[in-house]
């Protein structure tokens, strides 16, 4: 997937958390959160979004362990909560959301043709039954489908608030 479709994919993720914990009290930080953990699992593309802000450190994780590997695992997820947790144990909002936005990520990667090594290191990939190509028509409709999410939950949101 594009980096506008995970974008999109991991504000809905949180949408989604927060509809689903009403009453929970979410701060901006797990919305921020998202948007960061939305694009983190691509570290290991060069061309990705953010690796291109951190080119170096992006050539060097593609180098070491290759695209939709261990930046798309369950390991990485854990290695993240615990690294995040340790820099700011009082962050709960923003490792939420960090996690959150990683894990539709994760997702929505897995819904390509190639996608993903979830267990790495062990070698299986694993690819949900419906799949597209990534940057295709059907990425499209992905897209407006996470938009009308978005919309549908924004006026839900600013409804309940007004």
């Amino acid at each position: 997937m594009n980096g506008k479709t995970h974008l999109m994919g991991g504000l809905a993720a949180c949408a989604a958390v927060e509809s689903f914990t009403a009453g929970s009290e979410w701060s901006p930080l797990f919305y921020v959160g998202g948007m960061i953990g939305a694009f983190l699992p691509d570290i290991c593309h060069v061309h990705s979004t953010i690796g291109r802000k951190l080119p170096i450190l992006s050539r060097v994780i593609s180098f070491l362990v290759g695209h939709r590997t261990f930046t798309h695992s369950l390991l990485f997820l854990v290695l993240i909560y615990f690294i995040v947790t340790f820099i700011a144990p009082e962050g709960t909002n923003l490792v939420i959301g960090l996690l959150t936005g990683m894990i539709s990520h994760i997702i929505l990667d897995m819904a390509t043709v190639r996608g993903v090594k979830l267990f790495f290191p062990f070698p299986l990939r694993v690819r949900l039954p419906i799949y597209i190509r990534t940057g295709g028509r059907f990425e499209g409709f992905v897209q407006v489908g996470l938009l009308i999410w978005l919309v549908v939950w924004g006026y839900q949101f600013i409804h309940v608030w007004l």
